[in-house]
């Protein structure tokens, strides 16, 4: 491949990588942003992976394309809002106030009287034999007398 060839096709490729971070602002799923501008999937992954500079550019239009996307999303809320719409009255209810929260109730009841397994006893006796020897070695010894 010649040197002009190469050169041309790096411009191009510069070009549509140029394209896509823009397409990204506009459109967070690479799926969709990537076929706006004539590449494939595949394309953009390869890119991301050989250009560095080019996946963190990608990384930062995506969080700013999803910015985009829930600005709108809470615009479009608050208007269901204002016009009395009862679901998205509910749905910001239930997601920015406690009181409406949506709650999980659980209730259990605990046995306190299983029997212990012969393991667990000899555990339990063994622990308590341990216990009794360090109680008798931390207590202070009486000074001895002459």
């Amino acid at each position: 491949m010649s040197e002009e060839n190469k050169s041309t096709i790096i411009k191009r490729q510069n070009e549509q990588k140029s394209a896509l971070i823009e397409q990204l602002r506009r459109t967070p799923i690479v799926q969709v942003a990537a076929e706006k501008i004539g590449i494939g999937r595949a394309t953009y992954y390869r890119w991301r992976k050989d250009d560095p500079d080019f996946a963190k550019a990608c990384e930062e239009a995506i969080a700013e394309g999803v910015g985009l996307v829930c600005d709108l999303a809470e615009s479009k809320l608050i208007q269901a809002i204002k016009d009395q719409n009862y679901s998205a009255i509910s749905f910001y209810l239930r997601h920015h106030h406690p009181s409406y929260a949506d709650k999980l109730q659980i209730k259990a009841q605990i046995e306190t009287n299983e029997l212990l397994t012969p393991e667990q006893e000899t555990a339990i006796k063994r622990a308590v034999e341990l216990a009794q020897l360090t109680q008798t070695y931390d207590q202070p010894q009486p000074p001895v007398s002459e």
